[in-house]
Order: structure tokens, then C-alpha cells, then sequence
């Protein structure tokens, strides 16, 4: 692929709902440009874009693929992105270097939530968007309905009709033209059609006009838009969002996708159009113009760690990458060394000299460099900011198989959170669980499947431990004594405890209260190390005790076989005897959870948190048609939410939680979270 400077570079997410056809699209474009010979399918294992082994088994797109063509005299860079809400880091990572947003939506099924999400993110972006509807040849499609959806939801105007013949696509309807072009060749525009032809004509136009004073003028003196004010005015409302427009076609048939391929080239945004902002040096904010004579800077939107070496895919935003190229990674502050560039189309390599600015590509084995890093000059040494990963909600505990493998699960986990960073792993030292999150179900199953076939290590996944706290709601004044007498040197230390609530502070408060030196000072020190140690493991379930103050005011020594030890056990002995009569009770996390849903569900969420305990404190609309919802909720009822969400709003809901607070726990909870623990006390 030669080399394409700054003005001829189009950069094109593709988005929509899972399955609606987004790589079956670009399938279609690398065949119609004739890169590859047959028509490439996930299902059927030789597609060059999904092409990992999880996407062949699942029959579709998980990651993010690179996937450019020449067409026109420029390189258009298409960014296919996974539906699936499971993957919607890959797709925030391509929408972080995209100046356009194609969505894909399919005639059969239609506008869905994946759609309107897509349609959400690139509005918010401000970023040019296209619509494509595709498979306008299937059964019970209904290309009329997709569009006035479109036209209502997302104010979008078809750009395109399809020339249908019985169920058969045969070829498309230029609105702009009003010419049509059946079986690869042009002709009159069928007469059933022509009305409806006029109809978005004229919705067009009106739309073009009112992207300029001089050509509203035009417009209403009736006179004619020239091709070159149609093209400009398109690029124009693209650009302004004020003009969203509908191709559509069918990608198995290659219908209609010359026709993506002449809209994107002559109306979506340039690469040497765009603007990046970013901080300098200095921390002040500084907007960088893709340009290639500009101090070279850019932006790492994706990594992946293969067998042979680490990939790194970049956005140059100015200057030029290439092996001479001085790069400086910003976060790490460290040089690095520009080895390998390659272009990827789908799983395939191309290498090449140098990527100028605009351009997207990866670079080979870089040492320091990350997810949402930037590679700048150290002279002028810019950063970007970084991605938005959504955050994984679902966790699991995750343990190796064999324990000798705990070394490389570590490693292998570590590498594929440098590759997807909407996975988390968090080590929690009180339960003493390794938690991996996720987003849902399927993220969870890639990232085992991801340790057991690249890093060679087999695990087990159990539900995580909720990290419950034990208090005392009662005050007691115990004693505790430790006497031993082994025949040589002995051991006395005997102390009264006074235990009682304490709201204030979290962590045990220790006052002492000794009068008349019936406890020496020395050994204060060790009485309270010996409480403290006493209060990780509480009386009812074995959970750390908080909120509790804990008063040494009486006592008594011996001059010779007193020792720290013994006033320590003897700490010990008063807080067994003495917690479990100062009424011990449980607490449990509490969360917020802010759910996002579909305007019609909210009946659903409503009844589903008042059946996990939990209290609406919010509820407000986004737009017409998304509501969100806000409940404080215990932690123990939202352990597979993630997935039960999905499943209530048929894919629809979407949620981010944390935690508030600790609340008294009611006594059903209680007895069972006790009754557990003691399941698992005789096991052990």
C-alpha cells in the first residue's frame, strides 16, 4: 500500500448493534476492491477480519480490527468494532481515533439498542455520521421502516434507495443524481420508485441549504444546487451534525457498497481536517492540527500481546513515524525505539517506511508503551488524553487449577489487562481472593479462554466473597487472665476490658484507664497489639470488626513472670470472652448502583431492586427514550447483576456501581451469613 499524505487519509469507525453486519459489510468492501478473492465469514473460519479463534467459535467480532482501502485516490481506514456490549472498550478505543462513524443498521431487525448507542456516541463525540442499512434483501426486511425510524430517533435523510426485484436486491437509487444503478450499470430510475425519490430529494436539499447563508439564499430563489455546492454542503452538515445521511445495500450481494465507498471519500472528514487537543510540557491545554510538518506526536489506542511480539496500534496526529522517528512516551518518560511498522488489514501485516500524520497503523515490540499512551517528541513532549474504558462490573473470583501455575496466571492475567483495560483484576487481601472483573458473561469467558489457550493455564472461577463487617451494638467489662507455669520462668498478665460501640472511627479506639498502676505502662502497647490483631476476625462470621472502643481500666502483674506475651494473650482472652456478650452484629457493604436503560424497563428495575432490598434515590431521563436509574443497594444482592441486567432489558441496560457504606445487616441476612461461615470454619 503506497503512502498517503494527510488530505487523502479518511479515518471510519463502523458501529451498530451485534450482528447487525458491520464486518459482513467490510468483508464486502475488501472483496469489492478485489484484496481478497471470496467473500470471508467468522462462521465459516476465513475471514482475514475476525479471524482470532474466539471470534471464529462465537461468529463474531470481539476486538477492534484496522481494515484499510484504497478507493478514489485516498486510503480510507475503516475501524470494524464489536456490537456486543461485553467488547465496548474495543469499540471506545476506535472511536477515540475516528473522525467518522459509519452505523450499520440491518433491514430485518431494525433499529436497536446497539444503534441508538452507537448513534448517542458519535453525536456526542461530534464526530460525521453515516448510517448503512444492509441485508435489505432478507426475509421480512423492511427497509421503509428502518428509515423512518432513523428519520424520527436520530433525524437522519436517505441519501440512497434500494431497487428491490421480488426479495432479490438489484441495485440502488442515487437521491442526489436521481439515477439508478442496477446490476453495476446505470439506468432509469424504476417508476414505482420515482415518487419517493422526489420526496427525499427534496428533504435533502432543504437540509444542504441550511449549511450556508449562500446556498439558503439559493435555495429560496429556487435556483439549483451545482455537484460541487451538493458536495460541499453534504460535508458541511456532516461536519455541523446537521445532516446525518441513510445509504443502504447488501453487503452479500455488493449492492450499494461502491456507493459507501464514493459518499465516505467525498463528503465524511479528512484527516488534515481534524484538530487534537492535549496538555503540553508545561500542563497547559493545547490544541495539535493533524499536520505532517508539526513536531511528531501520537496517540496508542490498542495493544496486543501475540505470540510473537507485542503490537502496538497508533494514530499519528502530527509529523511523521518512522524508524528514525525520536519517540518519547510521555507517562513513562522513557525513549523509545521505532522498530517494525506495518499496516494491519484484519489479521494480515503490511510493513511500510513511515505513517504520516492522519494516518493509522502499529508499530512492533515498543518496551514501554501502553493502552492510551502517547509517543511525542522529548523537546515538545504533548499528551493526549487517554481512552474511557467502561468499567467491569461482573467479578469472579479466579484461582489456578495447580498452585504452581499461580506465577504464570499472574503474568498471563497482567498481560491481557495491558491488551483490554475494561478488565480489572484486584487482589483483596481481606478475603484473600484474586477478583477479576469483568463486563459480562462473554468478556469473562475470552479472558479464560485467553490464560488456558495463549498462556497455558487452566483455572477455576467461584463467586467472590461480599466483605461483610462485624460492630457490637452493647457495652461489656470483661476479664482476662493468662497464667502459666511451666516448671522455669512463668507468665502472668491478667486485664479488664471495657468494650463498647464507637461511631466516630472506624478502626478501634484504645483508651486506658488504669489507676493506681495495677497495670504497668509498658505493657499497655501489648495489650492493644493483642486487640487489634483480635479484631480482623470477628465473633459471628470471622469478618473484620469496626466501629468498637476498646478500654483497658483495670489489671493486675506479677514482678517477675510478667511479660508483653503475657499481656498480649491475656488481650486476647477478654476479647473472646467478652465480644461475643456486647450483642456482636453484622454489617453489610452497601452500594450505589446508576443504571442505565430504555425508557419501558423502568417498571422492570424498579420491582427487581425492591426484590434485592434495595431504594430508588433517583430517576431521571437522558432523552426521550433512556432513563436513568439510581438505588442504594447491599452489595450481596448485586453479585451477578451485570449479567441479570442484561437479560431484563434484552441487552438493552448498562450499570456502574460504588460503594457508600456499611449498614446493620437485617437478621435473616445475618443468620445465613453466619450459618456459612461455619460451613466453611468445618471444612477447613
Amino acid at each position: 500500500m503506497k503512502e498517503y499524505e494527510s488530505q487523502n487519509i479518511i479515518n471510519v469507525a463502523v458501529c451498530g448493534h451485534s450482528g447487525a453486519g458491520k464486518s459482513e459489510l467490510l468483508e464486502s468492501v475488501l472483496y469489492y476492491n478485489k484484496i481478497t478473492d471470496r467473500f470471508g465469514k467468522a462462521v465459516d473460519g476465513n475471514s482475514i477480519i475476525d479471524s482470532d479463534s474466539e471470534e471464529v467459535r462465537r461468529g463474531m467480532s470481539i476486538y477492534t480490527h484496522l481494515v484499510p482501502v484504497e478507493w478514489k485516490g485516498q486510503k480510507i481506514n475503516f475501524l470494524d468494532t464489536p456490537g456486543y456490549l461485553d467488547f465496548a472498550g474495543e469499540k471506545q478505543a476506535a472511536l477515540s481515533v475516528a473522525d467518522n462513524v459509519v452505523v450499520v443498521v440491518s433491514a430485518k431487525d431494525g433499529v436497536q439498542s446497539g444503534t441508538m448507542k452507537a448513534y448517542h456516541e458519535a453525536v456526542n463525540k461530534d464526530l460525521p455520521l453515516f448510517f448503512f442499512i444492509t441485508r435489505v434483501d432478507e426475509d421480512n426486511a423492511s427497509y421503509e421502516k428502518v428509515v423512518a425510524d432513523l428519520e424520527r430517533r436520530c433525524k437522519a435523510v436517505p441519501l440512497t434507495l434500494p431497487v428491490m426485484e421480488g426479495n432479490k436486491a438489484k441495485g440502488i437509487v442515487n437521491v442526489i443524481t436521481k439515477k439508478a444503478y442496477i446490476n453495476g450499470a446505470e439506468a432509469a430510475v424504476p417508476a414505482h420508485l420515482a415518487s419517493q425519490v422526489d420526496a427525499a430529494y427534496d428533504i435533502l436539499v432543504e437540509a444542504i441549504a441550511m449549511t450556508d447563508d449562500e446556498l439558503t439564499m439559493k435555495y429560496f430563489e429556487g435556483e439549483p444546487f451545482t455537484d460541487e455546492e451538493i458536495i460541499q454542503g453534504l460535508g458541511n452538515g456532516l461536519r455541523n451534525d446537521t445532516i446525518r445521511p441513510i445509504l443502504c445495500g447488501s453487503a452479500t450481494k455488493n449492492v450499494g457498497v461502491d456507493v459507501l465507498l464514493n459518499a465516505v471519500a467525498d463528503y465524511a472528514t479528512k484527516a488534515d481536517k481534524v484538530v487534537k487537543s492535549g496538555v503540553n510540557g508545561k500542563g497547559e491545554k493545547v490544541d495539535v492540527a493533524v499536520d505532517p510538518n508539526g513536531s511528531f506526536s501520537a496517540f496508542v489506542f490498542k495493544t496486543v500481546n501475540d505470540a510473537f511480539a507485542q503490537i502496538s496500534y497508533v494514530k499519528v496526529i502530527s509529523g511523521v513515524l518512522s524508524g528514525e522517528t525520536p519517540a518519547y512516551n510521555t507517562r513513562a518518560e522513557e525513549n523509545e525505539k521505532i522498530g517494525t511498522i506495518v499496516v494491519m488489514r484484519g489479521k494480515n501485516q503490511e510493513k511500510v517506511t513511515k505513517l504520516n500524520a492522519g494516518d493509522i497503523g502499529a508499530v512492533l515490540k515498543l518496551q514501554y508503551t501502553k493502552t492510551g499512551d502517547t509517543l511525542a517528541t522529548k523537546a515538545n513532549p504533548i499528551t493526549y488524553p487517554g481512552i474511557e474504558f467502561p468499567h467491569g462490573m461482573l467479578g469472579k473470583a479466579i484461582w489456578p487449577k495447580s498452585k504452581n501455575d499461580e506465577d504464570k496466571m499472574s503474568s498471563g492475567l497482567n498481560k491481557i489487562r495491558e491488551e483490554d483495560p475494561s478488565c480489572e483484576v484486584v487482589n483483596n487481601t481481606e478475603t484473600r481472593e484474586l477478583v477479576l472483573y469483568g463486563i459480562g458473561d462473554q468478556h469473562i469467558d475470552v479472558i479464560i479462554n485467553k490464560l488456558r489457550n495463549r498462556y497455558k493455564v487452566e483455572v477455576n472461577l467461584t463467586e467472590p466473597k461480599v466483605q461483610y463487617r462485624e460492630t457490637i451494638r452493647g457495652t461489656v467489662e470483661v476479664e482476662g487472665k493468662h497464667k502459666k507455669q511451666t516448671g522455669g520462668a512463668g507468665q502472668y498478665g491478667d486485664v479488664w476490658v471495657r468494650f463498647q460501640p464507637c461511631e466516630e472511627q472506624e478502626e478501634m479506639v484504645f483508651e486506658e484507664a488504669v489507676v493506681g498502676g495495677a497495670v504497668p505502662k509498658q505493657y499497655f502497647p501489648a495489650v492493644e497489639a493483642g486487640l487489634r490483631e483480635c479484631m480482623n476476625k470477628g465473633v459471628l462470621a470471622g469478618y473484620k470488626v469496626v466501629h468498637v472502643k476498646a478500654t483497658l481500666f483495670d489489671g493486675s502483674f506479677h514482678p517477675v513472670d510478667s511479660k508483653e506475651i503475657a499481656f498480649k494473650s491475656a488481650a486476647r482472652l477478654a476479647y473472646k470472652a467478652g465480644m461475643p456478650k456486647a450483642k456482636p452484629a453484622l454489617l453489610e457493604p452497601i452500594i450505589k448502583a446508576e443504571v442505565t436503560i430504555p425508557a419501558e424497563y423502568v417498571g422492570t428495575i424498579y420491582g427487581d431492586f425492591s426484590k434485592r432490598r434495595g431504594m430508588i434515590m433517583d430517576n431521571r431521563a437522558i432523552d426521550d427514550e433512556t432513563t436513568v436509574i439510581v438505588a442504594e443497594v447491599p452489595m450481596a444482592e448485586m453479585v451477578n447483576y451485570a449479567t441479570e441486567l442484561r437479560s431484563m432489558t434484552g441487552g438493552n441496560g448498562s450499570y456502574v456501581q460504588e460503594f457508600v457504606r456499611y449498614e446493620f445487616a437485617p437478621q435473616m441476612v445475618t443468620d445465613k451469613v453466619v450459618a456459612e461461615a461455619k460451613i466453611e470454619d468445618d471444612e477447613d
